[in-house]
């Protein structure tokens, strides 16, 4: 168990450092991070060999279960491109300096739920009745940053929590055998476990009321983005034209089950409450002056700032929006 006052992971010194010394060159082969149990429509194309097509260059898919994950990986050199990686992780890492950018907006989605075991009497009335008791976060995620808004919505002390970093997967077992009273969750299996046993402590409409809403990225490297511009705008084009393809026919659902690991019915209530939008859309409504990324990436950046590692006065240097052009 840890407590709030190391609720914030840093990144390595030593990492970063690392990260920006690495040689680069022209790449033959393009590693790409991804998450199991996140039913979004480019696991069609991954499926298809679609973005091997468009990029002309073997594609290589590794899940991971955080963002925090996919972060360290390409740092180490080990991914190029992170698909769907959440906001507060990438938020986390470059107000640590991580030479990573976000190149667009993989998908929308409601606050991530913090389920409340069903045995503890507690609701979003009572939500101060979680104080002195443990909960389950994986720490440096949107689950965590849905956390934190809920819990200041709620005006609940996060002092006086225990919290307990773990992935959505141990988080729902926790929450299942009574270690925590509450789990805060991503992924489609996890949050449909956790809610076997609780029930949700704000809903989708009471997040949503109290401007608690959540986006992840599709965020690069430095390094790579400058050598490999070809191959980030080709792995967007493509991901924009599967969004785009989707909206009118959604007969490979079969395609996206597989990849994310999921069965129909848990795939299709998840993809209802997604959205994915176009190249055109994020640069009409999430990038453009004042627009939703502009906000969330300076509400999010206060939200994770350390005293190591402030927040940035301006999140527009991690932000490049040309391969959404």
């Amino acid at each position: 168990m840890i407590s709030t006052k190391t609720i914030l992971k840093t990144l390595s010194a030593t990492a970063v450092a690392a990260a920006l010394a690495a040689p680069v060159q022209a790449a033959d082969e393009v590693n790409v991070a991804f998450f199991l149990e996140w039913a979004t429509p480019n696991m069609i194309a991954k499926a298809e060999g679609a973005y091997e097509d468009a990029m002309g260059v073997k594609v290589n898919w590794t899940n991971f279960d955080a963002g925090t994950q996919m972060t360290e990986a390409m740092l180490a050199g080990d991914i190029d491109i992170s698909y769907s990686q959440g906001l507060a992780p990438f938020i986390t890492a470059v107000n640590a300096n991580a030479p990573i950018k976000t190149v667009g907006i993989a998908v929308t989605y409601p606050a991530n739920p913090c389920v409340v075991a069903n045995d503890s009497g507690i609701t979003k009335d009572n939500a101060s009745e979680l104080e002195g008791k443990s909960v389950a976060v994986p720490l440096a995620t949107m689950a965590d940053y849905s956390f934190r808004m809920q819990m200041r919505a709620l005006e609940v002390d996060l002092d006086q929590l225990t919290i307990v970093d773990q992935v959505p997967a141990d988080g729902a077992v926790s929450l299942a055998d009574g270690s925590v009273v509450m789990a805060c969750l991503f992924g489609g299996d996890s949050i449909k476990k956790a809610q076997e046993h609780g029930t949700d402590l704000m809903s989708a409409a009471d997040a949503d009321a109290a401007g608690i809403v959540s986006f992840d990225v599709v965020s690069v490297t430095e390094k790579f983005a400058q050598e490999n511009p070809e191959l980030v705008q080709a792995f967007m084009d493509a991901t924009d034209e599967i969004n785009k393809s989707w909206e009118t026919d959604q007969s490979k659902l079969d395609l996206i089950m597989k990849e994310s690991g999921m069965d129909k019915d848990t795939t299709m209530n998840q993809m209802e409450s997604m959205g994915f939008p176009t190249n055109a859309e994020q640069l009409s409504s999430y990038f453009n002056e004042g627009g939703l990324a502009a906000t969330a990436f300076g509400i999010v950046g206060g939200a994770f700032a350390t005293d190591e590692n402030p927040a940035r006065e301006d999140y527009s240097a991690v932000i490049d929006t040309s391969f959404l052009k």
